[in-house]
């Protein structure tokens, strides 16, 4: 029985204990966790959707873009990937309009743990959905800043002494590096900032747990996808970061398939006639 249809965005999620994971395209809506111990299948359609200008392509570049868009669109400029080169601040860009409303306003630069400690940069107001994405299990703030540019200057700095990369086979097996007390981290990777940047320290130590929906962890993973196969089907046991995990050690990262019209089919049909009166919303 197929529960949801529609166009691959990045999966909508709240921060509860553990995560929740939605799918959501129009009215089209579920809960995901719902179907965790479930047999389900995902059909690709054939059909991909530009998630800039929403135009038919035979191929996704960049997660989701058509190819003009790819080299186009503000949500693929040079600056997301290197904030340290954005010019928001300053009111120059692909689209100035764009960028002074996403990138010329309040910024977090972050720790956080998957198997190791990684710095990152994200919006401020995007701060608990980003770290979700990235599978973290323990993370804590370590500066405000009030544009995008300047967090990428820290983050450069801070590089020199961690990661910004996060190992995701690591994170899908849920192997654990070494525990890390992050607040005394954050202390003294403050200490080796600049003072002009030291400023933007943030005082709270809060540090922030986060839990996913995951039954089991494979000891192995095998990256599967639409690109290859037009169909994934299989137990899903667990979710984390953008990926759905099968208990035949199949995952499948959503996110990369951002744009795809896909159908989500639950296969258990006694199961789907009990609940999909109670996942769809």
């Amino acid at each position: 029985m197929i529960v949801w249809q529609g166009k691959l965005e990045k999966m909508p999620v709240e921060l509860q204990s553990p995560v929740k994971y939605f799918l959501d395209y129009g009215e089209s809506k579920i809960c995901v966790n719902n179907f965790i111990g479930r047999n389900i299948r995902l059909t690709f359609s054939s059909e991909i959707r530009c998630i800039a200008c929403d135009k038919k392509t035979n191929k996704s570049f960049g997660q989701g873009f058509c190819y003009p868009c790819f080299l186009n669109s503000p949500r693929n400029s040079e600056c997301i990937v290197r904030p340290e080169l954005c010019m928001a601040h300053e009111h120059q860009g692909r689209d100035p309009k764009w960028e002074e409303e996403n990138h010329n306003v309040p910024h977090c630069v972050y720790l956080a743990q998957t198997n190791d400690v990684k710095v990152g940069v994200t919006r401020s107001s995007n701060t608990y959905s980003r770290w979700i994405d990235q599978g973290a299990r323990k993370t804590i703030k370590l500066a405000n800043v009030p544009y995008r540019q300047l967090a990428g200057l820290i983050e450069i700095e801070l590089k020199k002494y961690i990661s910004d990369k996060t190992n995701w086979t690591r994170m899908l097996k849920d192997e654990r590096g070494e525990e890390v007390d992050l607040v005394e981290l954050k202390k003294s990777l403050i200490d080796k900032l600049p003072d002009a940047l030291k400023a933007y320290a943030d005082p709270d130590d809060t540090i922030t747990e986060i839990k996913y929906p995951v039954e089991n962890y494979p000891e192995k993973v095998k990256s599967v996808g639409f690109d290859k196969e037009t169909m994934v089907e299989g137990k899903l046991i667990g979710i984390r970061g953008q990926y759905l995990m099968f208990a035949n050690n199949n995952v499948i990262n959503l996110r990369k398939h951002t744009g795809y019209i896909i159908s989500f089919e639950v296969l258990d049909e006694k199961f789907a006639e009990e609940v999909i009166q109670g996942v769809l919303f």
